[in-house]
């Protein structure tokens, strides 16, 4: 498995810093869901949630904390770009997330297959077309098809502008109060770009780093509440 370290890349000079915790814990508690780059992931074409008349506000971060923590049911396209020093590629995904369950439909890389990433907590699908591959985790997966594994786990939380729970982590936020930059687990998080859908100001555009691993996510839609458990 390749040693990864934090990536290098400079911080934009920050507003307010949330400082990381003294103790740094062994293992985040990766909640398995979601296969950033096992196919290499990400996300289809939608049409962009409508922002409201008025941008985003001082005060909008905080209002909205309790909702976005409870926000736990979505459907959501895009696309990505994944880089390591091997490879350099980029995929189509449509990724349905409920609490106990989620489903990512990839198309890719560069237009060509299908893969499916399925699976509740302890359980994890990849079928792609040479067959279908198990194991109890996303990273598990990654590690098996790959030979390299990410905390892919931690994403549900991410792309909704939180640090997963119960691991260190420090937050720069920008002039409105929003994160710009969150640091967890080695990775570093920029959020480049945000979007109004259900009420909540939601990331559209992320950057994601770990020393020469770099994955774009941008997101071409979201679908709050649109899900039902299967």
């Amino acid at each position: 498995m390749h040693p990864l370290q934090p990536a290098s890349d400079g911080l934009t000079s920050p507003r307010h810093v949330t400082p990381m915790t003294a103790r740094q814990p062994r293992r985040l508690p990766w909640r398995p869901f979601t296969a950033l780059g096992l196919a290499i992931w990400l996300v289809g074409c939608a049409s962009q949630a409508p922002s409201p008349e008025v941008p985003r506000q001082p005060d909008d971060w905080q209002r909205q904390q309790s909702d976005l923590a409870a926000f736990d049911d979505w459907k959501l396209a895009g696309k990505v770009g994944l880089r390591t020093p091997d490879d350099s590629t980029s995929a189509n995904l449509d990724w349905t997330q409920t609490p106990s369950h989620y489903r990512m439909l990839i198309s890719g890389p560069f237009g060509t297959g299908r893969s499916v990433l399925e699976g509740r907590q302890g359980a994890v699908t990849l079928t792609t077309g040479d067959g279908t591959f198990k194991a109890d985790s996303p990273e598990a997966l990654m590690q098996q098809q790959l030979g390299w594994s990410l905390p892919i786990s931690a994403l549900d939380y991410w792309v909704r502008g939180l640090p997963a729970p119960g691991a260190a982590h420090r937050v720069i936020a920008d002039t409105l109060g929003f994160p710009a930059q969150l640091e967890q687990a080695g990775w570093k998080i920029d959020y480049r770009d945000w979007t109004y859908a259900g009420d909540l100001w939601l990331p559209s555009r992320l950057i994601m780093t770990y020393d020469d691993i770099r994955a774009t996510l941008v997101v071409n839609a979201w679908e709050p509440g649109a899900t039902a458990e299967p």
